[in-house]
This record gives C-alpha cells, structure tokens and sequence, in this order.
C-alpha cells in the first residue's frame, strides 16, 4: 500500500490532538496531568519545610552549644518555664518542630525525673533517652511525608505514559486495517496522542525523581543532625550533678 505525504499533518495542534485523542488515551493524559500537579505542589512544601527546619536547627544549636542556662533555652524556645525553674513566660518565636521538640520531649523529662525522689542517673538517663526517642521518631516520620507520593510518581509515570502511547498506537494500526490507502495524515493523529502519553509520564516524572533524591538527602542530614545532638544532649544529662535544681 502506497504511503502518501499530505499538508494535512501541519494542522496538528498539540490541543487538538488531545482534544481528539480516545476517551481512555484522554485518561492517562489527566491522570498525569494530576500527577504532576500535586507532586509540584508537594515540591513547593517540602522544599519550604526543610529550609524552615533548617533555620530552626541552625538558630537552636548557636544558642545550645552558646553556653546559656538550659532552662531559659527551654523557656524562650518553648514560651512556658521548665519544671522546677522559676521565671515569667514569654512568647514563643515559633512552633516548636523539628530538633526543638526533640529537647523540649528530652528537657521535660529530665526535669519530671529529677523531681522525683531516689531516681538514680542511669534511670534519669534512660527516661530522657526514651522520650528523645520518641520525638526523634515523629520529627523523621514528619521528614518523610509525602516522599512516598514523589517516588510513586518518578517510577509510575513512565509507565503510565507508555501505556497510553501502546493504547493511542493500536488504535492508530486498527484504523489503518479499515482503509484501502494509508497516508501519513490518516495515522499521524493516533500516533501524535500517543508521543503526548509518553511525554506528559516523563514530563511528571523527571521533576518528581529529582526533588525526592534532593529531599531524602536533605532529610537523611537532618536525621543525622538530630541523631548527633540527642546523644549530645544525653551526654550532658549524665553529667550532671544530681543534687542541681533548673532553678
């Protein structure tokens, strides 16, 4: 069968082509569509969370390890007074998150256990660890959300797109069986929506690929950070003298 080159083919639009693409075809095309409208949006957050963690470590720790008084490090970060410490309140500067929950949950127990009569340092020291703990395990939790979305989108997308391409070219060949003479123009649109299939799967997938290895590194570094100052923080506690107050 003859192949015939026509003008017709010049009149592709990309809109149109989706316009007139098979209702399944039109599908993958919104679900990635969506696809990579939400993994941008989650970009945009994740990418503002880490940098407001980020800033929060850094201004905590350049107080902590300034040598000031711990329960006036817990009241300004905090805005109440620890246990035991005396003092007015004041305002938080932020929501406590991220490595200042993991010292207010440590701090806190500390002061509880102390207050507390015959409760040895070991026993003082693995309270504190426990409830660090805890809190260590949220903030990692709270690290990692939407992550799993991001890797979802990076692998799937792909493939997605290819399955719409498969769909837009098999019912391209279907149409081509029906006619006596094949032109370029009586396949081109089949095979055009299909190309767009695989280009909008990669177009969701490559930004979503990248933003979750930047994100798991930025997040693996501040799990790490945290790691390092809770055992800081635990060395600190087991030498302390016993018989000091906060106060």
């Amino acid at each position: 069968m003859p192949i015939e080159f026509t003008a017709e083919q010049d009149s592709l639009s990309i809109i149109g082509l989706i316009l007139n693409a098979s209702f399944l075809v039109q599908l993958v095309m919104l679900l990635l569509l969506l696809a990579s409208v939400v993994s941008w949006f989650m970009i945009d957050r994740k990418r503002t969370a880490y940098k407001r963690l980020t800033r929060i470590a850094d201004a905590f720790e350049s107080q902590f390890w300034s040598g000031g008084e711990m329960h006036n490090i817990y009241r300004d970060w905090s805005g109440q007074d620890a246990p035991g410490a005396r003092g007015r309140l004041v305002g938080r500067r932020e929501d406590p998150e991220g490595i200042v929950n993991i010292f207010i949950a440590g701090y806190s127990e500390y002061n509880r256990l102390r207050a507390k009569p015959n409760v040895s340092r070991a026993d003082t020291v693995d309270g504190v660890q426990r409830s660090m703990r805890v809190a260590l395990s949220r903030e990692v939790d709270h690290l990692e959300t939407h992550l799993s979305f991001l890797a979802t989108v990076g692998s799937t997308s792909p493939y997605i797109g290819l399955f719409g391409t498969v769909w837009g070219i098999m019912n391209s060949f279907r149409s081509v069986g029906v006619l006596q003479q094949v032109t370029i123009a009586s396949v081109a649109p089949g095979i055009s929506e299909a190309l767009i299939a695989t280009a909008m799967g990669l177009f969701a997938a490559i930004p979503a690929v990248i933003a979750y290895n930047s994100f798991a590194h930025t997040a693996e570094r501040l799990t790490n950070r945290y790691e390092v100052f809770m055992e800081e923080f635990l060395s600190i506690v087991n030498r302390q003298d016993p018989a000091k107050t906060s106060s």
